[in-house]
């Protein structure tokens, strides 16, 4: 009988320092080594959510995700015998901590330069997760580009479209929305005409205090992604975090264009309902794009 996958998650967690960027590393007396902090996921538990969890437990760190990185995949025994385990990892911005505490999984917090992390590692697995976090520019915003969730058929609906609402488990997708796109510290939230948009984030809008702006540049019934991109640069250009809720008829075209201006690989611009397209800008162009499913 197979051993299942065991699935883990954790943070290339940064600060910039007196000489420049300086990542974070954690010692783990169990095995003594120095790893990036990371750590098994809960049952049912998001990987983004987890390893937010995680850099928390084991930094106390309050930490900002930001650009996906490279997964990490090797073997491990276990009772049951041996298995592949997989970490997700996110680059995440030190904000703020209660000050670091050792505990029974990590008694030491290092931060190291990031051109001496390498060196400082114990694992080499880890590497491809350095040398990708290296490779970025200088992030300085995040647009966080929703696609409304589930509102049942259109042809099934009797009134006007823009004010057909979300179904059962569109309700369901705003609400684990609400528990991923707060990680991100977003400091403004837009959204398309249609009500199902705006319900999307009504919840994640409740637990972060913030009053949603209506952007008709975002209606698919516009079609406009030259004008939607053009709007996406001015949230960059704002810096921090923005969270945009849209339409399946306007995201793939406008991501597109965004991609195609700047010259970043998007292999397939569709989006399910409920996902996330995580916009990663230096300034006001686009520097990653990574589909997030709640």
């Amino acid at each position: 009988m197979s051993v299942p996958l065991i699935r883990a998650a954790g943070g290339l967690v940064w600060r910039e320092g007196p000489a420049g960027v300086e990542v974070a590393l954690v010692h783990r007396p169990r095995y003594d080594d120095w790893s990036l902090p990371k750590g098994k996921l809960d049952r049912g538990e998001h990987p983004l959510a987890g390893a937010c969890r995680e850099v928390a437990e084991e930094s106390a760190l309050r930490p900002v995700p930001g650009v996906r990185l490279p997964s990490v995949r090797y073997r491990v025994a276990g009772p049951g015998g041996a298995t592949d385990k997989v970490v997700d990892f996110w680059s995440m911005a030190a904000v703020d901590g209660a000050g670091f505490a050792p505990n029974d999984e990590v008694d030491q917090l290092q931060w190291v330069r990031l051109d001496q992390a390498p060196a400082a590692l114990t694992d080499d697995d880890y590497l491809p997760v350095l040398a990708a976090f290296a490779a970025l520019p200088r992030i300085t915003a995040t647009v966080l580009l929703v696609r409304h969730a589930s509102a049942g058929r259109a042809d099934a609906w009797p009134d006007a479209d823009e004010l057909r609402p979300l179904d059962g488990a569109g309700v369901a997708t705003a609400g684990r929305l609400a528990e991923l796109l707060p990680l991100f510290a977003p400091v403004r939230l837009l959204t398309a005409t249609p009500l199902r948009c705006v319900q999307t984030i009504e919840p994640t809008a409740r637990r972060l205090g913030l009053e949603p702006a209506v952007a008709p540049v975002f209606d698919e019934v516009a079609h406009d992604p030259l004008g939607a991109v053009a709007r996406l640069r001015q949230l960059a250009e704002r810096g921090g975090a923005s969270v945009v809720a849209s339409q399946g008829g306007i995201i793939p075209a406008a991501l597109d264009v965004l991609a195609h201006q700047d010259g970043v690989t998007v292999t397939d611009p569709s989006t399910p309902k409920g996902a996330v397209w995580v916009l990663a800008f230096a300034e006001d162009r686009l520097a990653a794009a990574d589909l997030l499913r709640p």
